[in-house]
Order: C-alpha cells, then structure tokens, then sequence
C-alpha cells in the first residue's frame, strides 16, 4: 500500500510539473536560446528591406510533383516547397530555426512551447493568428492530422515522426501536446518542432494524398504556386495576407514578390543560363570553375558579382567509403593501408589547383572536432574501455594524415600502406598484393559523375603501384541509386555533411540497426556495439560541455574505424548573383541564407 501511495504521488507530482510548466518563446538543444524573449528579428537579416521584385534559382533535376513529403517525389523534387536552401516557401513547421546558432528554435506556428527538464513532453501553443493561404485558421487538430497522414502516407523521414511518441492530443483550444515514449531522446522535441510540414486538415484528401499531383496546395507559407510548368519551372507568388510576416523569426525573410525555380538536365546547362543573365544566383563548388570560368562580359562589367563567405561550419566528410559488408574490407588494417595510399597532394596539385584542404576529421573546423585536441579525463571517464579501440595518436591528438611529396609514388607513405595491409594478411608476390591463398587484393569503385572517375582514376594509380587491382564503374544514376539503396557495390564516394548538432542523423550513417535496412545512409555497413555506445551519449548529453566531449568521442572512433578514406573540403563559400540581388552584411554561423536576400532594384 505504502508503494502505490509513493507512486500515486510521482505520477501526481509529475503532472503537476507538467500542467504548470512555462511557456517559452525559444528552445536550443543544450542551454538557452541567445535571443531575448523581446528579440525583434533574427541579428543576420535586415529588418527594413523593402519587399518586392523577383529572383529566379537554377537547380540541377526534375519534379512531377508539388508534394515533396511522398515516396514518389524522392527523385524528383518540387524545390521550394518545403526547402531548406530556398525557404519553406508553402509549408512551415511549428518552430523556426536560427542559423546563427547550433540548434536552437524560436516561434512561428506555435508562439510559445512547453516541456519538462527531463523532456518527457513537448507542448507546442500555437499563435492564435495562424492562417491557411484560404484564410482558415490553423488548428491543433491539423497537426495531429499532418503527423498521423505522414506517418502513414509519408516517406522517410517524416513517415518516422511519431516512432518516439507514445501520445499525441488536443490541449485546450490552441496547444497540442506530444507525449514521448522510450524510444525518444533530447533531440526528438527538436526534431518534431523543426521537421515536420504542417499540412491542412481541410484542404487534404487523404485517401490520394501519396498520388503525385501538380494542383498548388494550400499552405501557411509565405508564398503560394502562382503557375507551374511540369519538370522545368515553377514559378512562387508572395501572399500579401502572409499571417506570419510581422513574427519576429520571420522578419527580414521572404523578400521577393515573385520566385522562379528553373529545372535543368545538366550543371552546364544551369551556369549557360546564368551566363546569359536567365538565372540570378550560381553556388559554385568547384574551384577549378571559380577561378577560371567567370571571365564573361558580365563579370567584366560589374553585373555580376563574386561573393565569398566563410562560414563557421564543420567540414563534413567528403571520401571513398568501404562497404565493410565486403570481406575484403573486414580488416580495418586494410583499410587503414588502403587509405594511406590516396595522394591528396598529387590530386590537390594536379586536379584542383591547390585549392582544397586535407579532411582528417569528421567536425574539422569547429569545437567538436577531435582533430589537434587530446581527449581530457572528462571525455576518457565517458569512452571508458572503448578508448582502447582508439588509435593512441587521436586519442592524445597528434594524429594526422601522411603528407607526401606530391608525385604520387612517395615511397616512404607507401612503404607504410604496405606494412599495414601485411598486417591484414596480404603481401606483394609478383607485383601483385595477394593474401595468404594467392587470390589478389581487388575491388571495384562505384562512381556517378566525371569528377569522380577523374578522382577513382588517380587512386587506382597509386593503388596499381602496391599491386592492388581496381576497377572503376560509371553508372546512370538510376543505377546507381538502385545499387546503393541495395549496398550492391564495393567502394564509392561520399559525402557525410557535419553540423553544429549532431544527432539521430548518426544513427542511419553508422549504427548497428541501420546496417541491413534497404535505404539506409550506413554506407560502410558498420555494426559495432561500441560505435552504438557514443552515438547514446551523444543523443543523451545534458550540457554543452558533455556534447562537445561526446562528439570528438565518436569522431575519434570513426577516424580510428577507417571506414572513409578521408578527402579533402573547402573552407568557404563561393556564390555569383546579380548586382541587383542585395544581401546582409552580417553573415550567420551557419554561412549565406537566401531567404534574407531581396531585388536592390526596388529599394
């Protein structure tokens, strides 16, 4: 009896803290948001521009569809409906995020939200002056409808939204409340806030809602579909009755009265056009193209303009990823001589005008990285045994990557790959490296585009000095798609973006469950109990502090796994746009937002 009065009282107790937790204008991650309650716009837009005028993006694809959220629109996209590069220009989530800040949330469909220390519930009030594009209001009722329809009619990831959710209801007139189950960790509160579309109860037909369909949508977005011309262009109208214009996250966004996305087949397709004046901004992230190919009249005359950010990024991990689900890629002595054999300085020199740096850690480039740091007791207290996996030089942060002598046959550097892949069970008998059956060591390299056969071809030539065989395969890219998503394939190249806030993201790159999923993003096939471990103490870290330590932990362990042979990255940002496009002078730490940028000509 004594027991269930104890817990009567913890369950009371709890719901007490529950019912009257504060409303808060803003949620980060770990610690609280820089912005005071009273903030009147976000310190990287300009709150005075004036509105009006047009843009038009170039992108590189095609669309069938305007919904972005079905299975059928993963291959072709309908960009800036739900866009992080161009702005959720028709749907919104419930709260904004800052990009000067790692992972912090500030109101718009909800004004305030609510959930305990613990974050056992997030409660999302929202502003009683939302409104559908149709003038409807929106509802707490739409978004449980938008959550349930996407679990079930969805792709990943938003089919995946309520796995963490034990309870999803109705509060009041205004506030819907999300009541997180065991699956659920810090992260999840955020995850829901940030990356779920609210979509209309009213104006949505569930029973064809994953039927692909080019009727414009209603949205609570800025802008609605103005016209749409399928696989080429859409063209975006801004709402004069936008409800959320005058919110403070809001504020200094969405500045053009008309915005064209432009689809082209081919990359020089896209840059012609921009050439020619058709399109307005070009991202380029070639430095062979940004030093050489801007030599037309426009650039000449000062109608274009070049402009280079340099933003507070980690640099991600570009590289060729070894399909460790291979036998031969078993042994990480393998891999790791493997590795050793790519000459960044030869390729550096010879295919990129010197113009990148050598990637050696996963977060390069900002607090998290391990690179250069040497694991303080606080961090070896958090790896316990596992640091003994850790290779001793990125445990006490002297680790780097060889650097050769740029020819490409620097002995010494291969001399090392040698022993290591000795070390694996292969050696050199008649210039061919063989394990102990005589079978020689080979593999094949997936690529999907010029660049990377131009970057598999240089690695097969130094691999072919230790008497390893590659084969190099270019494939469409449906083809390629198909192999990946069936991890049919020995070795390919990519990229795993890095931000300031890592989270449930690692679990789909590199953790056991997502190791046999059909789809998933762990490229390497890595199933590792430890590997498990810190991604835990990642997605479980209270303070700002234990994060940092437990992401230079896990960077240590894959750098250690050489499951990637590390490429390299660029330090900046590279943009050209017309001199009519402004944009603020201040530069967030996340880099360039083009939802903040405005036509100077109507100013």
């Amino acid at each position: 009896m004594q027991a269930l009065r104890v817990a009567l009282f913890l369950n009371f107790a709890m719901l007490c803290s529950q019912a009257t937790a504060e409303p808060l204008y803003g949620i980060a991650m770990h610690g609280d948001p820089a912005l005071p309650a009273d903030y009147k716009a976000f310190p990287y837009v300009n709150p005075t521009v004036k509105k009006g005028g047009h843009i038009t993006y170039g992108v590189v694809g095609t669309f069938d569809s305007l919904n972005p959220f079905i299975l059928k629109s993963m291959r072709t996209t309908a960009r800036g409906m739900w866009d992080p590069e161009f702005g959720n220009l028709v749907y919104e989530s419930l709260m904004q995020r800052s990009r000067d800040e790692p992972f912090t949330m500030y109101g718009l469909l909800a004004k305030t939200v609510e959930w305990d220390d613990k974050r056992t519930f997030i409660q999302f009030n929202l502003d009683p002056d939302a409104r559908w594009s149709d003038g409807q209001p929106v509802t707490p009722d739409d978004v449980i409808f938008s959550f349930n329809l996407l679990r079930d009619k969805g792709r990943v990831p938003f089919a995946n939204r309520l796995n963490a959710v034990a309870k999803l209801e109705k509060v009041g007139d205004h506030s819907v409340r999300f009541t997180l189950n065991d699956k659920a960790d810090r992260e999840t509160p955020m995850i829901i806030a940030l990356s779920t579309p609210i979509l209309p109860q009213h104006a949505i037909n569930p029973d064809t809602f994953d039927q692909t369909s080019l009727t414009p949508p209603v949205g609570s977005g800025p802008y609605k579909v103005k016209s749409v011309n399928p696989g080429e262009s859409i063209v975006f109208e801004r709402d004069p009755n936008y409800w959320g214009k005058d919110v403070p996250s809001k504020v200094g966004t969405d500045n053009y009265d008309l915005i064209t996305v432009d689809y082209f087949l081919q990359e020089t397709t896209l840059f012609e056009s921009f050439k020619k004046g058709d399109i307005d901004i070009y991202a380029d992230g070639s430095p062979g193209h940004w030093a050489q190919a801007y030599n037309f009249p426009a650039v000449t005359s000062g109608a274009v303009v070049k402009d280079v950010f340099q933003p507070k990024l980690p640099s991600g991990m570009l590289g060729f990823v070894f399909n460790t689900r291979r036998a031969i890629f078993a042994n990480p002595k393998v891999r790791e001589g493997l590795s050793l054999a790519f000459d960044f300085e030869w390729v550096n020199k010879n295919l990129s005008s010197s113009a990148y740096t050598r990637t050696e850690s996963y977060w390069q480039n900002s607090d998290l990285s391990s690179f250069g740091v040497p694991a303080d007791a606080r961090e070896l207290e958090m790896l316990g045994p596992i640091k003994d996996r850790i290779d001793p030089t990125v445990l006490d942060g002297t680790y780097k990557l060889p650097v050769t002598d740029g020819t490409g046959r620097d002995r010494t550097v291969l001399r090392k790959a040698v022993d290591l892949l000795k070390q694996g069970g292969y050696t050199i008998k008649d210039g061919k490296m063989v394990d102990a059956s005589g079978r020689q060591l080979s593999f094949e390299i997936m690529t999907q585009s010029t660049d990377q056969e131009r970057l598999a071809i240089a690695y097969r030539r130094t691999l072919e000095l230790l008497g390893v065989a590659v084969a190099i395969r270019t494939v469409d890219d449906s083809q390629y798609q198909r192999r990946t998503i069936n991890f049919d394939y020995d070795m390919i190249i990519k990229s795993f973006t890095s931000s300031l806030s890592p989270g449930i993201e690692q679990v789909g790159r590199w953790g056991s469950v997502a190791r046999d999923r059909e789809g998933s993003e762990n490229f390497a096939g890595v199933a590792d109990p430890d590997v498990d471990t810190l991604i835990a103490h990642m997605l479980s870290a209270q303070t700002a502090e234990d994060f940092q330590d437990a992401v230079r932990s896990f960077d240590r362990m894959l750098i250690s796994g050489h499951y990637v042979v590390p490429l390299y990255h660029i330090d900046q940002q590279w943009v050209a746009r017309r001199k009519r496009v402004g944009r603020p002078d201040a530069l967030p730490l996340y880099g360039y937002q083009l939802p903040t940028w405005w036509d100077a000509s109507v100013q």
